[in-house]
Order: C-alpha cells, then sequence, then structure tokens
C-alpha cells in the first residue's frame, strides 16, 4: 500500500512539469545591475556564515509556527540570529522591489512561483549557486522548473500546492458533494444567514480562489502553455459561462459581498461549525487541527459537469541580491528547505513537501488530507510566472467584484478586465 501511494505522489507531483518548463521564458526587460552576491567559503570549501550575520525572513502569518521553529534550530546550529517578519506570500515580491534596493528588506523570503519572472526582472533575487546540484537531486523536476527562470534555478524549493476543500465532518457526515448542484441542493436547508450559518465559501474577492469557476469551464490566463501574452482566455466563451454560473451560485448560496468574505473569517465560521464546507490551502491544516473540529478534505465540486480546476504553485525560498549577508541567506534557505525541515513543515501546517523523499515518506503517504490534495492538484492549472501575470491579478478581482457585488454582466466585465489587462502590458 505505500508503495502505492508514494507512486500516486511523485506521479501527481510531476503533472505538470511540462506546463513547468515553459517557465523560462526570457525577460522582457533587462535585469537592472545587482550587488555583489558572491559566495565565500572557508579553506575547506564548506559555505560559512558571515562574522556577525543576522537574518530577517518575510513569511505569512500561517506559516508563523512553521517558520519559528526553524528559525530556533538555524540559531542553535550557526550562531545566526533570525528575525520573522509576518507578510502574506502575496506581497512578499512587491514589498522587496522597494524594500530590496532600500537595505531593509528581508534576506530571505518565501513567494509563490509565479512571482518569480517579476522578482528576477527586477534583479531582486540572487540565483541559488552554492547548493544547486543539491537542490536538483533532492527535489521534483516540477518543483525544481517553477523554481528557476530563463534556465536559472533562483529557489530553494519547499512545497507544492493547490487549493481544495475542506468540509466539517459534523455537519455533512454522509461526505462531501461531489458537483456545485448537490452544493445548491444542501444549501437551501442548510443555509441560515441570520445565524451566519453557511453551506460553501470561498474567499471570493481574492482571484487566486475565484479562478476555478472560469478555468473549470474552459478559461485560461495567456495562450501557449502561458507564454503567449498576445492570446488571453480570461474572456473566452468558457470563462463567461463559468462567471455567469458563479454569479447565479452567489444569489443562491452565498449571500454576502466579497469584502465580507476574508480568510479569517471564513476560518472563523468553518472552525466554529457556522461553515459546512471551505475552500482553502494547504496552509490551514495546522489550525484546523488545533480547532479540534473533525474535518475531512476532498476535491472542489465539479462546475456544469467539469472538474474544477484550481490554481497550483511551487513555494520556494528565495535569496534577497541586496542581502548584507549572503553565505548565511544561503546557508538559511538551504536549512529551512531541507528534507527535514519539509517533513516539518508537513507535520506543523501541513504542506505537502516538494523534496522526493519527503513526499515518499510514510507520514505523508499516509495522510487522508494529502491524498486529497493531490487528487486536486491533478486538475489543477500551474500559474504563470511570467513578469506580464503581474498586471491580471487586479483586473480580474475588480470583475469578480463588479458581477459579484453590483450584477454586472458577466461578458462586459470580463472584457473590460482583458483589455485593461492587455493595456498594461502593452505600455
Amino acid at each position: 500500500m505505500k508503495k502505492k501511494w508514494v507512486s500516486l505522489l511523485l506521479s501527481a507531483m510531476m503533472v505538470f512539469t511540462l506546463s513547468a518548463c515553459s517557465l523560462g521564458g526570457k525577460a522582457s526587460t533587462p535585469a537592472p545591475e545587482q550587488p555583489a552576491t558572491e559566495t565565500t567559503t572557508g579553506d575547506t570549501g564548506e559555505l560559512k556564515p558571515e562574522e556577525g550575520a543576522s537574518l530577517l525572513v518575510w513569511e505569512s502569518k500561517e506559516a508563523r509556527p512553521f517558520v519559528e521553529a526553524i528559525n530556533k534550530e538555524f540559531t542553535e546550529k550557526y550562531g545566526v540570529p533570525v528575525k520573522f517578519e509576518e507578510v502574506s506570500g502575496g506581497d512578499t515580491a512587491n514589498k522587496l522591489t522597494t524594500d530590496g534596493p532600500a537595505g531593509i528588506g528581508a534576506d530571505v523570503l518565501m513567494f509563490p512561483h509565479d512571482n518569480l519572472g517579476k522578482a528576477v526582472t527586477a534583479g531582486l533575487v540572487a540565483p541559488n549557486d552554492y547548493f544547486e546540484e543539491e537542490a536538483r537531486k533532492n527535489n521534483s523536476e516540477l518543483s525544481v522548473n517553477a523554481s528557476s527562470f530563463d534556465g536559472i534555478l533562483y529557489g530553494y524549493p519547499r512545497s507544492i500546492e493547490t487549493y481544495l476543500m475542506f468540509y466539517n465532518k459534523k455537519l455533512l457526515p454522509d461526505g462531501a458533494p461531489k458537483t456545485m448542484e448537490e452544493v445548491i441542493e444542501l444549501s437551501k436547508t442548510m443555509n441560515d444567514p441570520a445565524k451566519k450559518q453557511y453551506t460553501f465559501m470561498w474567499e471570493m474577492g481574492n482571484f487566486y480562489f475565484d479562478f476555478f469557476w472560469i478555468a473549470s469551464t474552459g478559461g485560461y490566463i495567456f495562450g501557449q502553455n502561458d507564454t503567449d501574452t498576445a492570446d488571453i482566455g480570461l474572456n473566452n466563451e468558457g470563462a463567461v459561462s463559468g462567471l455567469k454560473f458563479q454569479q447565479d451560485f452567489v444569489k443562491q448560496v452565498l449571500p454576502m459581498k466579497t469584502s465580507d468574505v476574508t480568510f479569517d473569517i471564513k476560518k472563523g465560521l468553518f472552525t466554529n461549525g457556522q461553515l459546512a464546507m471551505s475552500v482553502d490551502g494547504p496552509w490551514v491544516i495546522g489550525d484546523l487541527k488545533k480547532s479540534g473540529m473533525d474535518f475531512g478534505a476532498a476535491p472542489i465540486p465539479s462546475i456544469q459537469g467539469k472538474p474544477s480546476k484550481s490554481f497550483s504553485g511551487v513555494k520556494a525560498w528565495y535569496v534577497n541580491s541586496y542581502t548584507k549577508y549572503p553565505n548565511a541567506a544561503k546557508l538559511y534557505a538551504q536549512f529551512a528547505s531541507s528534507k527535514e525541515a519539509q517533513l516539518k513543515e508537513f507535520e506543523m501546517i501541513g504542506s505537502v513537501p516538494a523534496n522526493i523523499d519527503a513526499a515518499a515518506d510514510q507520514k505523508v503517504t499516509s495522510d487522508p488530507i494529502t491524498t486529497a490534495i493531490l487528487e486536486q492538484f491533478k486538475n489543477s492549472y500551474l500559474m504563470p510566472a511570467i513578469p506580464e501575470m503581474s498586471s491580471v491579478w487586479s483586473p480580474m478581482a475588480a470583475a469578480f467584484s463588479d458581477v459579484l457585488n453590483k450584477g454586472k454582466d458577466p461578458k462586459q466585465a470580463l472584457d473590460g478586465s482583458v483589455k485593461q489587462i492587455t493595456d498594461a502590458i502593452n505600455q
């Protein structure tokens, strides 16, 4: 049985390898001159931290327990103090754009792979040079490709991820529904907004989570494996159909404004037994376990008979090219992405390891939540890593907001957003 799950895990991690290879497109503009981050070693060739080094690490609040534990272990081993600063994973690359050159940015930071092209083009991250061979050998091909740009490995892969559906077993003793049509039927008896009792919820003000509604029915970001920015599929027939379905779904199942469904509000409702199903990522697993609730996980219900296609990504550590302590920073990134660290992260917050041996560990392969993540991962959409992806987020979030909050026509809203994206890319 163990061999069966090892095979499932490793094969699922390779599903998007070909797509990930396309992430190595040329940067659209020359990268600015970077400060020197040359690795220096001692007489034995071993990497040593600089004298008096100290580090600042940026990560999201969901990862705080893991990062603080790793920081303590790293300091004990290398004598380098590490400070943790809470920055959302989607904001770290943007924050580094200003804070890096100013000399106040994190020495090591985490961001999803879709930010890599922008970060490399701006000269913000240093290549993974000293530990490159080790990283390529120990981690899945998918995670290495996704952490590379223009053929150069920059990241120290940590985990693969996609969001999926968590459900309250007490409220759904017969298991989770497999279709959105079933969810709609359940909501007719389960929903009670006056008592803040809801059937199904996702962060509908966040395009990262909204994307599955239009991707499942045929929408896409860019053509040619997300390398052709002249071909935008966010307002095609499939995307419009999916958004129309979502608009109707919200009226029946989730009568709330997009701004009212935040991460914290949704998690609170779910752990308090007021929400039956919650779409979220592996980063919430630690908190769900701590809450003591009896929960399960399953793929997101299908939409119009088609499997729900969630965004997927690879998280990795990156070293700030402006760091004053490149040796210490590289040592930390390697230490915090080792097999042992990835297993610790899995145990503490539920992240699925990128490390091949960690992914094959019995602790991982025997876990039913991980199995559900892998099942959803099979039907996921690897986020584009080219810099132009940064032009997509805000216009698309605005389109969903206009449709769900103001009742705007989906086709009109998507056409307007695609025009904004096209204009931004062509500037």
